[in-house]
Order: structure tokens, then sequence, then C-alpha cells
């Protein structure tokens, strides 16, 4: 799953909570599924955490790093 792009990660999640809000998921799916989405919802986290760190820098024409801070 880690392999997965976010919007894959993304979709997969969805379609998990499609299938357990139906209903029609014996319990031990519904368990089986439910760690999987736990699992999407990790990878999906991970995945923005980075692209925030990776937005948060800004590389100047002169190589220096700084950090961009939206809070000013």
């Amino acid at each position: 799953m880690e392999n997965m792009s976010f919007e894959e990660s993304l979709e997969k999640l969805e379609e998990i909570v499609n299938k357990l809000e139906n209903g029609d998921v014996p319990l031990d799916d519904a368990i089986d599924e439910f760690n999987k989405a736990m699992q999407l919802v990790k990878t999906c986290n991970d995945k923005l955490n980075s692209a925030e760190e990776a937005i948060a820098k800004i590389v100047q024409e002169n190589g220096e790093v700084i950090e961009f801070n939206t809070n000013d």
C-alpha cells in the first residue's frame, strides 16, 4: 500500500468506507477492511506530512533554503 500514490490510496480508502457503510460485510471481513483502511489513513497522512515539509522550504536562487511560514 505504501507504493500507491496519494490519489490511489485515497480512492481505495473511499472504496473501503463505502463497503463498510453499506453494512453487508461479515464481521471478520469488516475488521480486516477496517485495518486496511487504517493503514491507508496512515499512508495518506505520511504523504501529506512529507508534502507539507517539502512545500514549507523554499530554495532561493543562491541555494539558500529558507522556511516558508504562512502564519505571518
